[in-house]
């Protein structure tokens, strides 16, 4: 296993990695400071927690496939990042989160009003980073920053009448987890120089390889009896926010699931009736169903790769699919 979690990646490129990462992370603090302490303080909360920075490893791994060396690779993988954890911000307002990363989240410890701006003040920090990198890669900014926005607008609103709620459900994570980390695949070739037809292939891989990814953390969410996700196992069922386990649910026609339906309805506010749902969920065939729904992403996105070169870059991404599904093992 890599130091990224993925799995037999070639010893030159995981050291390539390393050494980008590192300037990743030097960027990533330097960029997010501010002149104002309490900002500073404020913006640094989430970078500090760490994470698993699939996003910036996307960019370096698909810049590859061009001059891995290029001005702007760093950059880009920075402010994909950025991205990511200014949507951290707002998310955990919307879902009124506890934790995140495995620490307080900035809503709980600072206010709403706080969590909100500093999420504002880092989407201008990523937008001055790729300001330098052309129009292209704004452009690429902007498209994918109205694809969260609108999916984060859609979960809110909900299926409209006669929509099956699992087709709305994937197209809500393609939108607000499968769009960014496409976008982060797309930078790294596109600021590497790699041809037209590879930065498609890798942006299309990272749209799938984005929404399985989300799918993993469902199933984290009700199968872990740990923060194994960093945030507390059954946040969703407590915020009624509906994820693929769940969903699998509530199409049921057993009779026998009518009260774990009622229950699902909604958001839970008893901890012990939480609880209780989590442990009839992990023996519930909902839950291998959602595995299974896990699997076919990751087998599209592992397809999506087919017209790239064999190379150990290809092979890293190939890797990254088995590291998702055994995530949620």
């Amino acid at each position: 296993m890599s130091s990224f979690g993925i799995p037999n990646v070639a010893p030159a490129l995981e050291a390539t990695l390393v050494a980008q990462m590192a300037q990743v992370e030097a960027l990533l603090f330097s960029h997010t400071k501010s002149d104002y302490p309490f900002v500073d303080e404020t913006a640094h909360h989430l970078v500090a927690a760490g994470g698993k920075r699939l996003r910036p490893l996307l960019t370096l791994l698909t810049a590859q496939f061009g001059d891995p060396n290029a001005a702007g690779v760093i950059a880009a993988a920075v402010a994909c990042e950025i991205t990511h954890l200014a949507t951290l911000y707002h998310d955990d307002v919307m879902d009124e989160a506890p934790l995140r990363r495995g620490v307080e989240s900035a809503n709980i410890r600072w206010g709403n009003t706080i969590a909100i701006l500093t999420g504002d003040f880092l989407f201008a920090k990523s937008s001055d980073l790729l300001a330098d990198l052309g129009p292209e890669a704004v452009r690429l900014q902007a498209r994918t920053f109205e694809r969260l926005v609108i999916g984060q607008i859609m979960e809110t609103q909900g299926p409209n009448p006669g929509q099956d709620p699992l087709e709305h459900y994937l197209k809500v994570v393609a939108d607000k987890t499968g769009s960014l980390i496409a976008a982060s695949a797309r930078y790294g070739a596109m600021v590497s120089g790699a041809s037209a037809p590879i930065t498609d292939t890798v942006t299309l891989f990272g749209e799938k390889i984005g929404v399985a990814f989300q799918l993993a953390d469902d199933v984290i969410d009700i199968a872990s009896e740990s923060n194994q996700s960093g945030k507390t196992p059954g946040t969703d069922l407590r915020e009624g926010v509906p994820t693929l386990v769940t969903l699998n649910v509530m199409k049921s026609t057993d009779s026998a699931d009518h009260e774990l339906q009622r229950l699902l309805s909604g958001p839970i506010e008893s901890e012990s009736v939480v609880q209780e749902v989590l442990v009839a969920l992990r023996t519930h065939s909902a839950l291998s169903e959602a595995r299974e729904q896990l699997h076919q992403v990751a087998k599209e996105a592992r397809v999506a790769l087919g017209p790239l070169p064999v190379c150990d870059a290809t092979g890293a991404l190939m890797s990254l699919c088995d590291a998702v599904i055994d995530r949620s093992a």
